[in-house]
């Protein structure tokens, strides 16, 4: 398995002046996503009782398994906020099979200070907090499918040469251990059309779909989540 991290450097005037305003954008609306799924003590308890009977697969794992290599590239990171691509290699070649948005939450309970570092280091998210004995729970808010134009620097990461259609995933990631759930981030996926479509992830996991993402927001969150930072 690759991993490797790196962030991006941009001169100071695109920071100030065109990330800085996205990373508002981008929180403001994760932020909105949060507040209209708060989670009800009941749910809480579920997910707990889900987390000590079911095995999860991690995004690394399936993408390892499906092609073999994984790696992962932090594009660009902050206390609050993660851009992310999670690739495959082959012949030397990255290509990201999910591209991952991370708002984490605004204060991070201490029991899990140390893997949180860990994360905001640049390691893989799924398998810091499994190898220090955290159940992973994935409650979904959204599933469904946006359009990528080909030239995005998410199409570039993917080797996509023309207007593709993404599978979307948007949830809150619970972790649990013992007797003890928290709540950690909320998070926006998109997949490569060869690695998962939005059949494969209707498959996967369940949700009420009564809590589907409007239309502007999906909107939004699509003109976003298409805009990263790469060299």
């Amino acid at each position: 398995m690759y991993k490797s991290c790196r962030t991006i450097d941009a001169p100071v005037s695109q920071i100030d002046a065109s990330t800085t305003q996205k990373d508002s954008d981008l929180l403001k609306i994760f932020d909105s996503f949060s507040e209209n799924n708060k989670l009800a003590p009941a749910v809480l308890a579920a997910a707990l009782s889900a987390c000590a009977t079911e095995t999860v697969l991690l995004n690394s794992e399936r993408i390892e398994n499906r092609f073999g290599s994984y790696g992962i590239d932090v594009l660009a990171s902050e206390a609050s906020l993660r851009r992310s691509s999670l690739y495959s290699l082959d012949d030397g070649v990255k290509t990201c099979r999910t591209y991952a948005l991370v708002r984490f939450v605004d204060n991070p309970d201490s029991s899990f200070g140390a893997e949180h570092a860990e994360v905001l280091a640049g390691n893989s998210l799924g398998e810091v907090f499994k190898q220090n004995g955290w159940h992973i729970q994935k409650q979904t808010v959204h599933i469904g499918s946006l359009p990528l134009p080909a030239d995005t620097s998410v199409s570039t990461l993917m080797h996509l040469q023309q207007e593709t259609t993404l599978a979307l995933h948007v949830y809150q990631l619970l972790l649990a251990r013992g007797e003890q759930v928290f709540e950690y981030a909320m998070i926006a996926e998109v997949h490569h059309p060869e690695y998962l479509a939005e059949e494969g992830l209707l498959e996967i996991y369940s949700y009420d779909r009564a809590g589907l993402l409007s239309e502007d927001a999906l909107h939004e969150l699509a003109t976003l989540l298409t805009t990263t930072y790469i060299e």
